[in-house]
């Protein structure tokens, strides 16, 4: 899932910083998970409102932080 004005490679590698192994666990089922060990995107495998919630922002895509 993508986020309007946001480059689909720099959330990927905004995302895999800000998440865990235990994070990925939590966001992503064991399909989704083998999917990602596999080599897609996450990105692809993350919902707007989880990416929005993993890296901080409002519905508006401004930080909450």
């Amino acid at each position: 899932m993508t986020l309007p004005g946001y480059d689909p490679d720099d959330l990927d590698t905004e995302l895999e910083a800000a998440l865990s192994e235990g994070d990925l666990n939590t966001y992503l089922d064991p399909d989704e998970r083998a999917r990602y060990e596999e080599g897609e995107s996450i990105v692809d495998l993350l919902s707007a409102e989880e990416i929005s919630e993993i890296l901080g922002l409002d519905e508006a895509g401004r930080s909450t932080e």
